[in-house]
Formats: structure tokens, C-alpha cells, sequence
């Protein structure tokens, strides 16, 4: 087979490889993930119901959920909404420190730019948010039964599709 063959079977097959990487990835988490949860490692910071982090109600998070001083809230950044984690799932936040680590609720989403990022809220008190800083993480979450089934949907699209570009490229 000539080299020119072989370098279209290759660009036939690269997507099909790229959308199983994707989807199962989408899948899988840490070996410590039970099934039907997805753990991922990101970087947490602190967040306060203050006008100066805020253009709107500091009191009112992105869904216009009520923050209230004492809760276990947070807010995640928009690509963790594409991994399944909702607004009001709760998540399991590890690697925060003694007293910080434990069940929080999403309640609030983060601005656009943000990747793999929560932040815990912290009601009114800035100087226990500036001392927390920031720091690695892992939030272990439960996948909702549609967004598994759409990962494996793509798998199983992926998988399917890999015998015809082989049947295709061998014409």
C-alpha cells in the first residue's frame, strides 16, 4: 500500500479516535470514583457576598439561588457544568484543609474565562476568604444518568463508525 493510502485511512480514523478519547474520558474518574461518579482535581479559592465581587445582588447567586452566611455553597466554573455537575448537586470537596473539607451545594456559577475552578462562599468574611487563598483540590460529584448516557452514547457512535472508515479506506 502506497504511503498516500495510508495517510488517508489515518485521517479518516483520527476523529473517530479523538470523539472515544473524549467521551471516555467524560467517563472515567480517579480509580477512587464509585460508578456513577466522576472526581476531578481543581483549583479552589474563596468567594464573599460583598458589591465588590459583584455587578448585581451579592446576596443572589447566578441562578438566583438566596447565599446566606453559613452555608456550604459554591460557585464552579462553566466547563465543570459540561462534566455533569449541576446547579443544587452536591459535591464532596477533598484537599481544602481541616474544617473546610466535607458536602457542599452548587449554587452559583463562576464568570466564562475560569477552567477546572471552584470557589467556596464564605458569606461576609473577606479576610477568612483572602487567608484561604488558593489551593488544589478534588470534587467528587455524581454524574446524572443523562450525561453518562450521552458519553456512552458517543463511545458506542465512535466505536461504530470505526469498522466503516476501515471498510471505506480499503476501496
Amino acid at each position: 500500500m502506497s504511503e498516500r493510502v495510508h495517510a488517508r485511512r489515518r485521517a479518516r480514523t483520527r476523529p473517530v479516535a479523538i470523539v472515544a478519547l473524549v467521551a471516555g474520558a467524560l467517563l472515567a474518574g480517579p480509580p477512587t470514583a464509585r460508578a456513577g461518579e466522576r472526581a476531578v482535581v481543581v483549583t479552589a479559592s474563596a468567594y464573599n457576598s460583598v458589591p465588590q465581587q459583584t455587578s448585581g445582588d451579592p446576596w443572589t447567586g447566578a441562578w438566583g439561588d438566596r447565599l446566606e452566611h453559613g452555608m456550604r455553597a459554591l460557585a464552579v466554573s462553566r466547563d465543570l457544568l459540561a462534566l455533569g455537575v449541576e446547579r443544587g448537586t452536591v459535591v464532596e470537596v477533598e484537599g481544602l484543609g481541616p474544617g473546610l473539607d466535607g458536602k457542599y451545594v452548587v449554587l452559583d456559577k463562576m464568570a466564562r474565562r475560569w477552567r477546572h475552578k471552584i470557589d467556596l462562599y464564605m458569606g461576609r468574611d473577606v479576610p477568612a476568604a483572602r487567608r484561604f487563598g488558593r489551593r488544589k483540590a478534588t470534587i467528587t460529584f455524581h454524574v446524572p444518568p443523562t450525561r453518562a448516557a450521552q458519553a456512552a452514547t458517543a463511545v458506542a457512535n465512535a466505536e461504530a463508525a470505526q469498522p466503516l472508515a476501515e471498510s471505506e479506506a480499503g476501496q
